[in-house]
C-alpha cells in the first residue's frame, strides 16, 4: 500500500470526494433522528418503539460493514462506494411510502446501506497515503460523521415547512447525485490498479477475513463500541431527549443536538493529526478520561436537596440546564472525535493488507452500539423514568473501557524497562501480532534526549522546543492568576446584584483563594517530577474550568447559599497553586544562561493575570457576550438610572480561554525524560535559618503585591463608596508586575540586600500616605491621593520580588563556604544552586498567604474598629521589622550580604520568580 508514486493530487482527490460522499452517506443514515420524532407522533409509538425505528438503520448499516469492507479489498473502492450510494438513494426514497411501524423497520433496514459506507471509505482512502500519514488522513475521512450535523441542521426546517416525506425526497436525490458525481470524478486505488495491471485475481473472501480470527481485533473493537457506538446512539437520541426533557422545539432540539454532532465529526481529521504526533494511546487516554467526568455529570437527575443548619433548613435545587447540558455535550462530542480517530489509527499499521475487513469488523461493533444503544436507552427510561438514565448507562460503560485498557496496558508494561518497554505496543490488544516494523509507529514524542547545555543541541533544536514550551506556559499561567484573583473584583459587585452578604463575609470570600492557592503551592511544586510537566500544566489548566463555570452559575441566583461561595473560592486557589508547578516545569527546559531571563518572562507575564482580570471583568459584565448561553442578566440600580449586569461572565469570559490553553498544553508542551527531582535532596532547607528568614521578607514583598491585589477593588469600594474603581484598580498590579520584570537589573547593580532595604523603607512610606488620605476621604481629591499611594505600593512589591530572589543564591554561596568547608567549589556550587531553587519555591508558597491575610486583615479591622486603619498600621509594623531584619542579618557592616554587594560580586538569581 506504498502510495509514494501516487501524484499529490489524487491523493486529494481521493480523500476529499470519499470525505464528502460520507459526509452525504451520514446525513443519510441518521435520517430517522429527525423524521422520526414526526412518524413516532404520527404512529403514536412508545419510547422503545422509537428507539427500535431509529436504531434499525444503525443495525444494517453496522452489518453490512464487514462484507462491504470485504468487497472493497477485493473489487476497489470506487465501484462499491458508488453501489452503495445508489442503492442507498432508492431505498430513501422508497420510505416515503410506508405507512406502517412493519413497513417503517423494513424501509429503515435498507436505508441502513448509507451507514456501510465507512468501510468502504476507510479501506480507499488508506490505500492512497503512506503509514506516517494514514492517521491524518483517515481522520478528515472520518470527520465526515458530519452529516450527522447537517441532518440536524437541516431537515428540522424542511420538515416543518414541507413534511417528513419531503426530507427523505430530498436527501434521496443528494445521495444519488452524488454516487453518479464520485463515480465520474474518483479513480481506482493504487492496489487495484497494480493487481489490475499485473492481471492479478483478488484475495477469496476467506483469506480477507483470515486477521479477524485474532483475538485483539475483537477486543480492539469494544473501544469502538464507546467512542462510535455511542456517539451515533446519542446522535439520533439527543433530539428526543431535548424535547422532552427542556421542552424545546423540533427546530431547537435539532440545532442543540448538531451541538454535539459537529464537534465530534469535524474533529476527528484533528484526532487523527494528535494520533500520528502524539501517539494513539495517549489520545484515547484522555477521550475515556474526559468522557468518564462528561458522563458523570450528564448522569446526575435534577435533584432538591434539605440541609438542617444551626438556624433551620436550606433546601436548594441541583439540576443540568441547557447551556451546561450544551456545554458538556459539546466537550463530549469532541473527544469522542478524537478517540475515534485514533481506534482506526491502528487498523492501516498491524494490517495494511486487510484493512478493509478488519475497519469493516471494527466498525460494525462500533455501529452496533448506534443499534443497541438507543433501544437500551428507550427502554430505561420506560424502567427507572429516568431520562439520564442514558448517560448512566454510557458512564458505567466509557469506565469500565478506561479501567480495563489501564490495567491491561500495566499488566503488560509490568516488569519491562528500558529498551524493552519501548519495543512493546501502545495497546496490549495488539501484542500478539507486534513485529519489529510496528515499534514506534504509533507512539509520540517525549523528549528522552534533552541536553540544554550543550550549546550545539540548544542551538540546532532545543531552543526552538523550550521556547514553545514557554510561549504555551504564558498564558496558562496568566489564566491561572486570572482565576485566582477573580473574587476581588466580584466581591465588590455581589451587593449590586442582591446578595445581602455582610462585609466581613465579602471580605472573606476575596481573601480564601490566598490562602488554598499558597497551601497548594506547597503541593503543586512537587507534581512536576511526579507526573510529567505536560501532563500537568494541561491538568491543572483544566481545573480551573471548575471554580470559572461554578461562579458564572452561582452569581445568577441570589439564593445561592454562602457555603457554596466559600467553596468556589477556595477552589479559585488552584490558580494559585499553578505557579509552582509551571515554575517548576519551565526551569527544566532552559540552560543556566537562559534560565533566568526564561522563568522571569513565565513569572512577570503570569503575574499579568492579576491586572487583566481587574481590567477585563468590569468591561465584561457590562455587555450580553455569551448571548442566551450566558443567562439573563441582573438589574442594577444605581442613583438615578438602571442597568444590566451580567455579572456571570467574570466567571464564564474565561472559559474558551482556559479550554485553548489546556488543548495548547496537551498538544504543544512536551515532557522531559530525565525531568526528575528528589524530595529528599530538597528538604535540607527546612533546616537553613535562612530559608525562613527569606520567606519572611518575601512575604513582605510579594506577599504584600498578591494580597492588595486581592483587597484593594473591595477596600476602594468600600472606602469611597461614590467611586467606581473598579475601572482603575487593574492598574495597580499592572505597576507591580511591569516593574518586577523591568527593574531586576537594579538588584544586579547594586545589591538585593541594599535594593530590599530601600523598598521596605518606600513601602512604609506608601502605608503612611495611604492612612492620611483614609483620614482626609472626604474631601475632594482624596481618592486620587489614596489611589497614588496605592501605586507606589504596588511599584515597590515589584522592585522587591526581583530583589528579594537575587538574594537567595548569593546568601546560600556564602553559607555553603562556611557549611561545607572541606568540599571542593564545584561541590559546594552545585549545592547552593540547588538549595537556592528549592528556597525559592518554598518561598513562593509560603509568601502566597499574603494573598488571604491582608484582605482578611481589612475585614477584621472593620469588625473590631469600624475602619481599616488597623490593618494599615499592621503591615507598617510589619515593613519595619522587615527593615530591621535585612539591615541587621544582611547588609549591615559585617552582616552576611555586605562584603558580596559593597565589592560589586553579586549574583543573579538561580531562579527568579513571580
Amino acid at each position: 500500500m506504498d502510495a509514494a508514486g501516487t501524484n499529490t493530487v489524487h491523493h486529494a482527490r481521493a480523500l476529499w470526494l470519499s470525505t464528502i460522499s460520507f459526509t452525504v452517506c451520514f446525513a443519510v443514515w441518521t435520517i430517522f433522528s429527525i423524521i422520526g420524532i414526526r412518524i413516532k407522533q404520527e404512529l403514536g409509538l412508545n419510547d422503545t418503539q422509537f428507539g427500535l425505528l431509529i436504531g434499525t438503520p444503525i443495525l444494517s448499516g453496522s452489518l453490512i460493514r464487514l462484507v462491504l469492507g470485504i468487497w472493497t479489498d477485493q473489487y476497489g473502492g470506487r465501484r462499491v462506494y458508488t453501489v452503495v450510494m445508489l442503492a442507498a438513494a432508492a431505498a430513501t426514497y422508497l420510505l416515503t411510502w410506508a405507512h406502517t411501524y412493519p413497513e417503517f423497520l423494513v424501509a429503515a433496514l435498507f436505508v441502513g446501506i448509507a451507514g456501510g459506507s465507512f468501510a468502504v471509505g476507510i479501506a480507499y482512502v488508506s490505500r492512497f497515503y503512506q503509514a506516517g500519514k494514514q492517521g491524518t488522513a483517515l481522520g478528515i475521512f472520518g470527520a465526515g460523521n458530519v452529516g450527522a450535523a447537517v441532518t440536524k441542521f437541516v431537515a428540522p426546517f424542511v420538515l416543518v415547512a414541507y413534511g417528513w416525506q419531503t426530507v427523505a425526497q430530498v436527501w434521496a436525490l443528494v445521495i444519488g447525485l452524488m454516487g453518479i458525481i464520485f463515480w465520474i470524478f474518483s479513480e481506482e486505488d493504487p492496489v487495484v490498479r497494480a493487481r489490475r495491471e499485473q492481471n492479478q485475481k483478488p484475495n477469496s473472501a476467506w483469506l480477507e477475513l483470515e486477521p479477524l480470527k485474532n483475538i485483539q481485533v475483537w477486543r480492539f473493537a469494544l473501544y469502538y463500541f464507546f467512542v462510535f457506538g455511542a456517539f451515533v446512539a446519542l446522535s439520533l437520541w439527543l433530539p428526543q431527549y431535548l424535547i422532552k426533557v427542556y421542552h424545546v422545539d423540533i427546530e431547537t432540539a435539532g440545532m442543540t443536538a448538531a451541538m454535539f454532532s459537529f464537534p465530534a465529526s469535524v474533529f476527528r481529521a484533528y484526532g487523527g493529526h494528535l494520533s500520528d504526533r502524539y501517539g494513539a494511546r495517549r489520545v484515547l487516554y484522555w477521550t475515556f478520561f474526559v468522557a468518564v467526568a462528561c458522563t458523570f455529570v450528564l448522569s446526575y437527575p435534577p435533584t432538591d436537596y434539605i440541609v438542617r443548619t444551626v438556624t433551620g433548613t436550606v433546601s436548594f435545587h441541583m439540576e443540568t440546564g441547557l447551556v451546561p447540558f450544551i456545554v458538556t455535550i459539546f466537550v463530549l462530542g469532541f473527544f469522542m472525535a478524537l478517540g475515534k480517530a485514533a481506534v482506526f489509527k491502528h487498523i492501516p499499521v498491524y494490517y495494511p493488507n486487510n484493512v478493509g475487513a478488519v475497519g469493516g469488523m471494527v466498525g460494525m461493533i462500533g455501529g452496533l452500539g448506534g443499534f443497541v444503544l438507543p433501544i437500551a436507552f428507550g427502554a430505561l427510561v420506560d424502567l427507572t423514568g429516568l431520562w439520564t438514565s442514558c448517560f448512566m448507562l454510557l458512564f458505567l460503560l466509557v469506565t469500565g473501557a478506561l479501567v480495563w485498557m489501564h490495567v491491561a496496558i500495566r499488566q503488560m508494561e509490568r516488569g519491562v524497562v528500558g529498551e524493552a518497554l519501548k519495543k512493546l505496543p501502545e495497546l496490549p490488544e495488539m501484542e500478539e501480532i507486534h513485529k519489529p516494523e510496528h515499534i514506534g509507529a504509533l507512539s509520540g514524542s517525549v523528549l528522552t534526549d534533552w541536553r540544554p547545555e550543550d550549546k550545539t543541541f540548544w542551538e540546532t533544536s532545543g531552543r526552538a522546543i523550550a521556547r514553545r514550551n514557554l510561549l504555551i506556559s504564558i498564558p496558562a499561567l496568566l489564566l491561572s492568576f486570572a482565576i485566582w484573583q477573580v473574587w476581588s473584583v466580584v466581591v465588590a459587585k455581589l451587593p449590586s446584584v442582591g446578595f445581602k452578604f455582610t462585609t466581613a463575609e465579602l471580605f472573606w470570600l476575596a481573601a480564601l483563594p490566598g490562602i488554598s492557592g499558597a497551601v497548594l503551592r506547597i503541593f503543586y511544586s512537587f507534581m512536576v517530577p511526579i507526573f510529567g510537566g505536560r501532563l500537568w500544566t494541561t491538568l491543572a489548566t483544566w481545573s480551573l474550568m471548575i471554580p470559572a463555570i461554578g461562579i458564572g452559575y452561582a452569581v445568577q441566583t441570589p439564593s445561592t447559599p454562602y457555603p457554596v461561595f466559600l467553596a468556589l473560592a477556595l477552589l479559585c486557589g488552584f490558580g494559585g497553586g499553578n505557579f509552582a508547578s509551571s515554575m517548576a516545569n519551565i526551569s527544566f527546559f532552559f540552560p543556566r544562561a537562559e534560565k533566568g531571563n526564561a522563568l522571569a518572562l513565565n513569572a512577570g507575564l503570569g503575574n499579568l493575570g492579576v491586572s487583566v482580570v481587574q481590567f477585563v471583568v468590569p468591561i465584561v459584565i457590562t455587555a450580553g457576550v455569551f448571548g442566551w448561553f450566558g443567562g439573563d442578566p441582573a438589574t442594577v440600580t444605581s442613583a438615578t438610572q438602571q442597568a444590566p449586569l451580567w455579572l456571570q461572565n467574570a466567571g464564564f469570559i474565561w472559559v474558551p480561554f482556559i479550554a485553548a490553553s489546556a488543548f495548547a498544553a496537551w498538544f504543544g508542551m512536551n515532557d522531559i525524560a530525565c525531568a526528575k527531582a528528589s524530595f529528599v535532596d530538597q528538604a535540607v532547607i527546612f533546616q537553613r535559618k535562612h530559608n525562613w528568614i527569606m520567606c519572611w521578607l518575601y512575604t513582605g514583598t510579594f506577599g504584600s503585591f498578591i494580597g492588595y491585589s486581592a483587597g484593594f477593588p473591595l477596600l476602594a469600594k468600600t472606602q469611597f463608596p461614590t467611586v467606581d474603581a473598579l475601572q482603575f484598580v487593574f492598574i495597580g498590579p499592572l505597576v507591580g508586575a511591569l516593574s518586577r520584570s523591568a527593574t531586576g537589573w537594579i538588584a544586579d547593580r547594586w545589591g538585593g540586600g541594599r535594593v530590599t532595604l530601600w523598598v521596605f523603607g518606600l513601602m512604609m512610606v506608601g502605608v503612611l500616605g495611604i492612612l492620611y488620605f483614609l483620614g482626609i476621604k472626604d474631601q475632594p481629591g482624596a481618592f486620587w491621593g489614596f489611589f497614588a499611594m496605592f501605586l507606589v505600593l504596588f511599584f515597590a512589591t515589584g522592585v522587591g520580588n526581583a530583589s528579594t530572589f537575587q538574594m537567595i543564591p548569593n546568601i546560600m554561596r556564602k553559607e555553603m563556604d562556611r557549611l561545607m568547608p572541606s568540599a571542593d567549589a564545584i561541590t559546594r556550587q552545585r549545592q547552593a544552586e540547588k538549595e537556592s531553587a528549592a528556597i525559592t519555591g518554598f518561598t513562593s508558597a509560603i509568601a502566597a498567604f499574603g494573598a488571604f491575610f491582608i484582605p482578611k486583615s481589612y475585614g477584621t479591622s472593620i469588625d473590631l474598629t469600624g475602619g481599616v486603619q488597623a490593618a494599615l498600621w499592621g503591615f507598617f509594623t510589619f515593613y519595619v521589622i522587615c527593615i530591621v531584619i535585612t539591615w541587621a542579618v544582611y547588609t549591615r557592616k559585617g552582616g552576611l550580604l555586605h562584603d558580596i554587594e559593597r565589592g560589586g560580586r553579586s549574583s543573579p538569581a538561580v531562579q527568579p520568580a513571580e
